[in-house]
């Protein structure tokens, strides 16, 4: 790792305000502050460590801030939170026994999916619709988008703000809220199984969870302010940007697989 400059402090504060800001609304933070993490010299591993408690910082943040203007129901999703948990547990454990390089072929073509959705499907308003789980059922879709954040990662806000709007009905901002919720508790848990293996750089962490902190109250109450004008295209963005970002490596299977069929 180099050495922490005045400038490489500063870069790392600037990066992660944006990042907090962007995970606030629609997720996705992290395009920002893994780079900026890696940067610095990380070792792959010990930035994904060290973005994950920063990035908790950022979400808690948010979180708060949603749930003192009332739109977070713990209750309400209290059995969400908990499978959340239990499989983000469960994948952490399993990445390290199974290799995760089908996923790449996956989840370029989740995300897009996402991003069609949302800029295609019905417009994902305020109000809330018609419940098509009941919180308990949900629990164990929850549970399983969990699961994949122990285990993987990228696009866990958008799949949960998806899957809320979908199944449980929930209007965007709402929606939104309490996918900081679940995120937050998948977050723990995996910085939870990194602490124990002794991957997180702890200075750069509570360098970043000041910026993140900052930018986590800015992205809720501009969420709050604006809604699905804000929300809705941001997560269309952030969606296609994470995809852009894993076929951007050379190496990504997806990216091999099309590559051949065309040569």
């Amino acid at each position: 790792m180099q050495e922490l400059t005045p400038e490489i402090i500063a870069l790392l504060g600037l990066a992660s305000v944006i990042a907090g800001f962007i995970d606030a609304i629609a997720g996705g933070g992290g395009l920002i502050s893994l780079p900026a993490l890696l940067s610095v010299g990380l070792n792959p591993v010990a930035a994904i460590a060290t973005n994950k408690v920063q990035g908790s910082v950022g979400t808690a943040s948010a979180l708060w801030n949603f749930w003192r203007k009332g739109r977070v129901d713990f209750r309400l999703i209290r059995w969400p939170l908990i499978l959340v948990g239990v499989g983000a547990g469960l994948g952490a454990f399993a990445v390290t026994l199974v290799d995760s390089r089908w996923l790449m072929i996956l989840l370029p073509v989740l995300l897009i999916g996402i991003a069609l959705y949302f800029l295609f499907g019905p417009k994902a308003s305020d109000e809330d619709a018609h419940a098509r789980l009941t919180p308990l059922a949900y629990a164990f879709v929850a549970g399983g988008i969990g699961f994949y954040d122990g285990f993987f990662g990228p696009g866990t806000g958008s799949f949960f703000a998806l899957s809320l709007v979908m199944l449980l009905g929930m209007g965007l901002t709402r929606a939104t809220a309490h996918t900081k919720a679940l995120n937050l508790m998948s977050n723990v848990v995996g910085i939870v199984v990194l602490a124990v293996g002794g991957h997180v750089v702890w200075t750069l962490a509570g360098i970043m969870a000041v910026g993140q902190f900052v930018g986590g109250r800015m992205g809720s109450h501009a969420a709050m302010r604006f809604g699905p004008r804000l929300i809705r295209p941001l997560l269309v963005i952030i969606s296609l940007a994470i995809t852009a970002r894993l076929l951007s490596d050379p190496a990504n299977p997806l990216r091999v697989m099309v590559t051949g069929w065309l040569s």
